[in-house]
């Protein structure tokens, strides 16, 4: 079962697998979690805030935030 519960007083998301969910994720094919991940970071992309993108890019060529 996944859990799902936020804890206010440390302001943690904390999301829980069984073994057996882990197991059947290692089974999943390399190229099938690498398009899962590209498709998030596309949505991700899409939905950040312009300021956002800007820190981000600001963080990448190093410069001072």
């Amino acid at each position: 079962m996944i859990k799902m519960r936020h804890r206010e007083k440390d302001n943690l998301l904390l999301y829980y697998r069984t073994k057996e969910q882990m197991e059947a994720y290692r089974n999943i094919p390399v190229e099938q979690k690498l398009m899962w991940l590209q498709m998030q970071m596309e949505f991700y992309h899409e939905c950040m805030p312009e300021k956002a993108k800007r820190f981000r890019d600001k963080f990448i060529k190093g410069k001072n935030l």
